[in-house]
């Protein structure tokens, strides 16, 4: 004869199981049910991205708190450079390129380019990539105001976007701008990406008019770093030391 606190035990076990099946099979596939022991798989301390309840400490009921005035993220100080949005020409002026032009470099911001900018700009730098094509407006490189523009330029524009561009300072990182700017900077000769490798094998005197000289140690001698603490011998360079280029 079975004990009667074992036999009670059972139906019980048998009731509760029956009451979280009915529970957990509802006609709305986006309700979850009845969770057990919750706990065991949401974070009991606060957690920024993720919360179950109103947080009543915080302000606004959410664990995320608004970073004070004035503060930078750890690690992520290279990311501002202090220049508004709308000051290219200031960009033009104090940003340098701290970055080499080696071979290295430039095959890297050929990636960067054919993976974040060539969609609109193309792959000849020319405004005829398959949103280019749709989307009239996309500027050429190679022509006009275009052709003239300086790494500064450029990495600003790619930072903060421009007109109906918009930015992409949270896609890329500031070494990887700088890397694209240099890029950008192969595509203005008009000639595509085959002017990759004629710079690098013609060498400095190749670009004596641009505002930034090319070094690649394998290909040339050495002619320095790229002018990033230096003034510039042509217009719009300015003279202030480089502020960017790690992206730590």
């Amino acid at each position: 004869m079975m004990h009667p606190l074992n036999l009670s035990l059972r139906v019980s076990a048998l009731l509760l199981s029956l009451g979280l099946a009915t529970t957990a099979c509802t006609n709305d596939g986006n309700d979850p049910g009845v969770e057990y022991a919750p706990e065991m798989y949401e974070s009991i301390p606060y957690d920024p991205l993720s919360q179950t309840h109103f947080n009543t400490v915080n302000s606004f009921g959410i664990n995320e708190r608004t970073p004070a005035n004035g503060t930078v993220p750890r690690g992520k100080l290279n990311y501002f450079d202090h220049i508004p949005k709308d000051s290219v020409r200031m960009a033009e002026r104090l940003l340098h390129n701290p970055f080499p032009y080696t071979k290295a470099n430039l095959e890297e911001g050929k990636v960067l380019y054919t993976r974040i900018c060539s969609h609109c700009h193309g792959e000849q730098g020319d405004g005829q990539g398959p949103v280019g094509l749709k989307f009239k407006g996309v500027p050429n490189y190679s022509a006009g105001a275009y052709k003239t523009m300086n790494d500064g330029h450029i990495y600003h524009v790619i930072e903060w976007g421009r007109n109906r561009m918009m930015p992409h300072g949270s896609i890329v990182n500031p070494e990887e701008r700088w890397k694209i700017a240099m890029y950008v900077r192969v595509l203005q000769r008009g000639e595509g990406p085959d002017a990759l490798s004629k710079l690098v094998a013609k060498g400095p005197t190749s670009i004596a008019n641009d505002s930034t000289e090319m070094t690649d140690r394998t290909n040339q001698a050495p002619v320095g770093q790229a002018q990033a603490g230096t003034g510039s011998e042509t217009p719009g360079e300015g003279k202030t030391k480089a502020t960017n280029g790690t992206s730590n």
